[in-house]
C-alpha cells in the first residue's frame, strides 16, 4: 500500500513513516499542500495522512484540490480538537479525523480501516451500461464518465456494497459523514436527489424505503 504523509513537521513524518514501513507500506512525504498535489498527480496513492495547519496551502485547501482530481482515502491530523474543525473536514469528504498528539498504533489501525472501506468490494460494478470502477474511482454510463461529488460517489459505492439492503438515514449520516456529525435528514435527502439526477436513467436504482431511508436495488443479480 502506498501512503502519502503530508505534514510540515519533519519529526511527525518520520514517526509515521517508521510505523508504516514496519507494515511494509511504501511511504511518500510532503511538507506542504503543493508538494502533496504534485505527488498525487504523478503517483497512485492509496491513503493520505494530511495535517491541517501547514504553510503555503493548509490541509482543508489541499483536501479540496485533491478531491477535484482523485478520490483517495484521507485521514486529517490536527492539533485542534474543535468540533467545527471536525465537521468541516467531514463536509469536505475526509474519511477520518485524528487529533494530535495521537497514538501511531491507532493511526495504523485507522489507515487499515479507511482503506478497507474502499477495497471491501469488487473492483468493478456493472449493471447494463452503468459501470463503477472502484480502483479508478470513476462512474460511467454508456462509456461516458459522469462527474460526482466525493459524497455522491461515497453514497453510490456504499449503496452498491450494501445492495438490496435498506439503510436508514441515520446510518448513512454516521457512516459517511462521521459519527459525531450533527446533520439531519435533509442532508441525506439533498445528496440523494443530486446523485439520482446524475445517474439519469438509472436514478430508480436508488429506492426510497418508507419510514426508513433508501436502498440500492437492481432487477437482476450481476
Amino acid at each position: 500500500m502506498r501512503v502519502l504523509i503530508v505534514d510540515d513537521e519533519k519529526l511527525i513524518r518520520e514517526v509515521i513513516r517508521e510505523y508504516c514501513e514496519d507494515l511494509n507500506y511504501q511511504v511518500f512525504e510532503a511538507e506542504d499542500g503543493y508538494d502533496a498535489l504534485n505527488i498525487i498527480s504523478n503517483t497512485d496513492i492509496d491513503v493520505i495522512i494530511l495535517d491541517i495547519m501547514m504553510p503555503k496551502l493548509d490541509g482543508y485547501s489541499t483536501l479540496k484540490e485533491i478531491r477535484k482530481r482523485k478520490n483517495i482515502p484521507t485521514i486529517l491530523l490536527s492539533a485542534r480538537s474543535d468540533e467545527y474543525d471536525k465537521l468541516l473536514g467531514f463536509e469536505l469528504g475526509v474519511d477520518d479525523y485524528l487529533t494530535k498528539p495521537f497514538s501511531p498504533k491507532e493511526l495504523m489501525a485507522r489507515i487499515k480501516a479507511v482503506r478497507k472501506r474502499y477495497t471491501n468490494i469488487e473492483d468493478v460494478f456493472i449493471y447494463e451500461d452503468l459501470k463503477v470502477d472502484f480502483l479508478a474511482h470513476t462512474v460511467t454510463i454508456n462509456k461516458k464518465e459522469i462527474k460526482l461529488t466525493p459524497k455522491e460517489y461515497d453514497l453510490l459505492t456504499y449503496f452498491i456494497k450494501n445492495k438490496n439492503i435498506a439503510i436508514s438515514r441515520e446510518k448513512l449520516l454516521s457512516t459517511l459523514w462521521g459519527y459525531d456529525f450533527f446533520g439531519d435528514d435533509r442532508t441525506i435527502d439533498t445528496h440523494i436527489k443530486m446523485l439520482r439526477n446524475n445517474l439519469g436513467k438509472y436514478r430508480d436504482l436508488i429506492v426510497t424505503v418508507r419510514s426508513c431511508g433508501y436502498k440500492f436495488e437492481t432487477k437482476e443479480e450481476n
